[in-house]
């Protein structure tokens, strides 16, 4: 068992039970590298500043170094007694370099060391994510590129209610995947300020150098107040909020998958490797991809939910419940990264089956609106034109015909304003071109928002 590096106040040994409750490096020993890229920062301003003697400055750097290619390779092994990441780092430096490793702690607490490790790790999860985001934005972007003839119904209620082209549909995915983008970006901006030198709460009485270890570090700048540095964890909420809308985005898109998926749409088909079948229905293809991003999507929330619990009571500056943010956050980081990387793949190797999307937007009276916007357009107000063309479907539902088939007889009974033009104006070729207003789904309104997002996404 590693001794405590606070084994000093201590008249006797803490129960081991206590020492495995307490300890997270179990989890938070993927910040390896993190906690080591803070230290060789730290250690090259107390050496600048003369705090400690520049000689063991970089005797600590060099042997940081040594550590960290050491567990890169697998030749050192992370202890899991250990109380946590940072003390086994600080603990395997002093057994190397004795005295000297000592010194690394000189005008620094745990409390800013993991505020600044999380910063540092996170800030490249957010790197990954944002990559993954943008790859999953342009793989629709690229469907949608390929489907603004194709036509399919759009729903309200889960019922047929306007025709739009499915190129249409996807940029709606396009879109939202790009604030997701933002959002990143955002927290990113606004997580990148540093907490090192801020000390257990209260900073320290060294002649520190904050800016150079901000700099050092890659941060905008120092955090401005030693309180708020160790205790803020505002950064890790924010980039929760952003991956449970990540998922949430990606949850309603499954949820279509699957729909679309079933016999009684069957508007696409997934590929063979991103399908499951049934231990005993032989006859089944099952969407357990998106399914699982469905359920996956309630965990992310639930880490948020986590988060924000945890802080919700919490006076200032650190207090131990704040260990919680991390697996938490990893939980819903790793998460995320999974389901994306599971995503785009499954999506580029779907195929569309454009005439059963046709067919489907060719029934349920889809046109209903064009028709009354024909009336409309030769100056009936639009509340007569509607209550007319409301009337119209019931007669075709009685007699089971559509409005492209309803005689015209029919029409005329209701007002001369019809004439034979109404069978094109209600057609869906052109219900689908003529909808060209602006976000609109007809293929020349979607070919600019296609052009729009590519600038969106810098290509």
């Amino acid at each position: 068992m590693a001794e405590m590096m606070w084994a000093g106040r201590f008249s006797k040994k803490v129960d081991d039970t206590v020492n495995a409750f307490n300890s997270s490096i179990a989890f938070d020993g993927r910040m390896y590298r993190h906690d080591i890229q803070g230290s060789i920062a730290h250690a090259t301003m107390l050496g600048d500043c003369g705090i400690i003697p520049k000689e063991d400055s970089l005797e600590i750097i060099e042997g940081l170094k040594g550590i960290l290619a050491d567990i890169d390779s697998g030749s050192l092994e992370l202890d899991p007694s250990a109380e946590d990441i940072h003390m086994f780092i600080e603990a395997e430096l002093t057994k190397r370099l004795g005295d000297v490793g000592k010194r690394l702690h000189t005008a620094r607490s745990r409390n800013d060391q993991v505020a600044v490790d999380i910063r540092l790790y996170l800030r490249d999860e957010i790197d990954e994510i944002y990559a993954l985001v943008e790859e999953l934005a342009v793989t629709v972007l690229n469907m949608a590129k390929e489907h603004t003839e194709t036509v399919m119904p759009g729903y309200t209620h889960l019922q047929r209610a306007q025709p739009v082209t499915f190129a249409h549909h996807l940029m709606a995915y396009v879109w939202m995947f790009i604030r997701d983008l933002e959002r990143l970006q955002d927290t990113a901006k606004r997580m990148n300020y540093c907490p090192l030198g801020s000390g257990a709460l209260a900073g320290t009485t060294y002649k520190t150098n904050r800016q150079q270890t901000s700099d050092l570090l890659g941060f905008t700048a120092p955090m401005p107040n030693s309180l708020d540095g160790v205790s803020d964890r505002d950064f890790c909420v924010e980039l929760n909020c952003a991956l449970s809308l990540i998922m949430t985005h990606l949850s309603r898109f499954s949820e279509e998958v699957i729909m679309w998926c079933s016999w009684e749409f069957k508007f696409v088909e997934l590929d063979d490797a991103f399908a499951t079948g049934s231990s005993i229905m032989p006859q089944k293809k099952n969407p357990d991809v998106t399914e699982l991003i469905r359920g996956k999507t309630g965990r992310v929330n639930g880490d948020l939910v986590t988060l924000l619990s945890m802080l919700k009571g919490l006076p200032l500056a650190y207090n131990k419940d704040m260990q919680e943010d991390k697996e938490a956050i990893f939980d819903a980081v790793d998460n995320v990264k999974l389901c994306v990387k599971t995503f785009i793949p499954m999506l580029a190797t779907m195929r569309v089956l454009k005439k059963n999307m046709r067919d489907a937007a060719a029934k349920g009276f889809i046109n209903a609106t064009d028709c009354a916007d024909y009336l409309v357009k030769k100056g009936m107000p639009f509340r007569d034109a509607y209550k007319i063309t409301g009337t119209l479907v019931a007669q075709c539902i009685e007699q089971g015909v559509t409005l492209e088939t309803l005689p015209m007889e029919s029409y005329k009974a209701m007002t001369d304003l019809f004439g034979e033009d109404v069978y094109e104006a209600i057609s869906l070729d052109t219900c689908v071109r003529e909808r060209k207003s602006e976000g609109g789904p007809s293929p020349d309104a979607v070919k600019i928002q296609i052009q729009q997002a590519e600038k969106a996404l810098g290509l």
